[in-house]
């Protein structure tokens, strides 16, 4: 039996503001229902053996930062759709 209902989706909705259709509750519901069956699976794995992390990527896993040359300005200010005294122009966005 599903445990997340139409009914559970329409109450979410109206919390949210939303406007749903009766097919988007009904896929809704079916979508929630698998996303929570997944975290079960998820939470019924035995980690016990497995070594606590903050970050899924080791040091080791990292390049070293090193610097590099970067383009030359004026191939940059070629691709710019305009550009002016060797800078990009750009609409003005503040009144």
């Amino acid at each position: 039996m599903a445990r997340v209902t139409v009914e559970t989706v329409e109450y979410v909705a109206r919390l949210a503001h939303l406007s749903l259709t009766p097919e988007e509750q009904t896929l809704f519901a079916q979508q929630l229902d698998q996303i929570l069956t997944y975290a079960e699976s998820i939470q019924a794995l035995d980690v016990g053996d497995v070594e606590p992390m903050s970050h899924a990527h080791t040091a080791e896993g990292f390049r070293d930062d090193t610097a590099a040359e970067g383009l030359p300005r004026e191939r940059v200010l070629q691709e710019a759709p305009d550009a002016a005294d060797g800078l990009y122009r750009v609409p003005k966005v503040i009144g």
